[in-house]
């Protein structure tokens, strides 16, 4: 099962994810990040540099989770920019090791085989942070997606799409499809890491980790996984059936397993 560590609050979620993070950089110094977007990772980026501060980052790769189809990548909330704006210029990375799937209309069909391409030829994905919507999904997998997807372009639900209205002027200009790694991709990243904040994501969270596996609840696909960490603020813990079972293991931990 899932590891399931309940802390106080997202910033020392943040902290925590950022101390693992910094030991595999010191670890592999060409260690390959996943790269999850939106609000949910923000205190793991947001805490980074310090522990980072001295250590070598120039040959760390990363692969971001999704991109929006048909958004130009300079627009503020396309991915590209996103994770330019809150991962690699914080941390000093290199960009051109950091790649987001192309969203670009054109050579869109083949994007995703592409994708792959890269990510294998990367060696895999070390370490993948994700985070969990309202629905469940984790990347842009919608509801239904196939435990065995890889990257391809979805089409975003309405729910998805009000969520993610905030970043944009109004729901209109959220765009309709994505590109996403498919949860097969996401599956072969070594270490899967899942964070989520706030009493909305309760459910999911508790779907995902305490329920059945389903395509129904695309989170639920890393029960599938040997090795995954979920770090939940007491909010989005509040409907774990065996939340004290998961403080209790977390409490009595070895300090030398990490996490």
């Amino acid at each position: 099962m899932a590891e399931i560590i309940i802390v106080p609050d997202a910033a020392a979620a943040g902290g925590l994810v950022a101390d693992e993070i910094a030991r595999l950089i010191r670890t592999r110094p060409d260690a390959v990040l996943g790269l999850a977007t939106g609000s949910t990772p923000l205190p793991v980026y947001e805490a980074l540099p310090p522990r980072l501060a001295g250590v070598n980052v120039s040959r760390v790769r990363g692969f971001a989770l999704d991109e929006y189809v048909g958004l130009d990548p300079a627009h503020p909330e396309s991915y590209r920019s996103v994770i330019t704006r809150e991962v690699v210029e914080p941390l000093g990375l290199d960009p051109a090791l950091v790649r987001t799937p192309s969203g670009s209309l054109d050579g869109i069909a083949h994007a995703g085989e592409e994708y792959e391409a890269a990510i294998a030829a990367a060696g895999g994905v070390d370490l993948q942070i994700l985070g969990i919507g309202t629905d469940g999904h984790i990347g842009f997998n919608e509801p239904g997606s196939s435990f065995a997807s890889r990257t391809r372009v979805k089409t975003l639900t309405r729910q998805t799409r009000e969520d993610n209205a905030r970043f944009f002027d109004t729901i209109d200009d959220v765009p309709m499809h994505c590109i996403t790694q498919g949860l097969g991709t996401i599956l072969a990243a070594r270490h899967l890491v899942l964070l989520a904040f706030g009493a909305g994501k309760a459910d999911a969270v508790a779907g995902a980790v305490e329920g059945p596996v389903t395509a129904s609840l695309p989170g639920s696909a890393v029960q599938l996984h040997p090795h995954v960490t979920v770090v939940v603020d007491e909010a989005a813990a509040s409907a774990l059936r065996d939340a004290d079972y998961y403080r209790y293991a977390w409490e009595h931990k070895p300090g030398w397993q990490g996490i």
